[in-house]
């Protein structure tokens, strides 16, 4: 099993909704928020019936935890019914909770659909860049990621391609689950990026508070897939991100909302 599947891969504890999270490592550093909305969702799923999928998630960002330490995510059963179930998920490292989600999942029913075009550029002729800045806690060598910015000022627009280059299993949920680990990467970012700054700079104190998706497709993690991010407001040391995820195929598979820090540092 490769790095990527074991760290989304959650184990349950004896008796009980309460599931246990793989640490990525290195001791010491900030665990990737990424990892623990993805294990959060994992945990969620892990108690609902196979007839429904997630429709969206929205998880707070309490504190931080420390990327070599293990997580451990405890589910809340809210509401089950005939087509539609809730949860709750605290996540917590040593007796510390670290984020609070809650899970929304539904069966499919028949409808009207839009959200669907064509992937906007050719990602084979982008360069490998890799993530905007390092990411130590992920294993990049599974990810080939290629990153175009574009504009300037509050016309900036973020265009992280992405897809996994290893084997993957056919099950649905394992892509969902990578497309939620990989989207928080750099994702405050473009709320920095409107006033010339970045993550990577340190300028300021940056990191996401709260992390919202909606899912509307399925994802095809294997394949090329489009996250497009802008940030159409910033204030009180906040700044919002909104992104779109979008498939190979065209359409709109996912839609993300992000808050994060974006303050000021204290002078020295």
């Amino acid at each position: 099993m490769s790095t990527l599947l074991k760290l989304l891969d959650v184990r349950a504890h004896a008796g009980g909704d309460v599931f246990a999270g793989q640490a990525s490592g290195p001791t010491g550093k900030r665990a990737y928020g990424g990892l623990l909305a993805a294990q959060s969702l994992a945990a969620a799923c892990r108690t609902v019936g196979d007839d429904r999928s997630p429709t969206n998630m929205h998880l707070q960002f309490l504190r931080g935890g420390d990327a070599g330490e293990a997580a451990e995510h405890r589910v809340q059963r809210v509401y089950d019914g005939r087509t539609a179930s809730a949860r709750r998920v605290e996540t917590y490292e040593h007796g510390r909770m670290l984020t609070t989600a809650t899970v929304s999942f539904a069966t499919g029913l028949a409808g009207p659909e839009h959200g669907l075009g064509a992937m906007p550029h050719d990602p084979e002729v982008l360069p490998c860049t890799g993530p905007p800045g390092p990411a130590p806690s992920l294993p990049l060598d599974e990810f080939d990621i290629r990153i175009a910015d574009d504009g300037s000022g509050e016309e900036f627009v973020r265009r992280m391609w992405w897809r996994v280059t290893t084997e993957l299993p056919d099950d649905p949920l394992v892509h969902t689950l990578i497309a939620v680990y990989i989207t928080d990467l750099y994702g405050i970012d473009p709320a920095l990026a409107v006033h010339g700054h970045s993550m990577r700079s340190r300028s300021h104190r940056s990191g996401t508070t709260d992390s919202s998706i909606w899912f509307h497709r399925p994802v095809q993690a294997g394949e090329w897939n489009l996250l497009e991010s802008r940030s159409p407001a910033a204030a009180r040391g906040r700044g919002l991100i909104t992104s779109s995820l979008i498939g190979a195929d065209g359409g709109i598979a996912a839609t993300l909302v992000q808050e994060g820090l974006v303050a000021d540092r204290d002078p020295a």
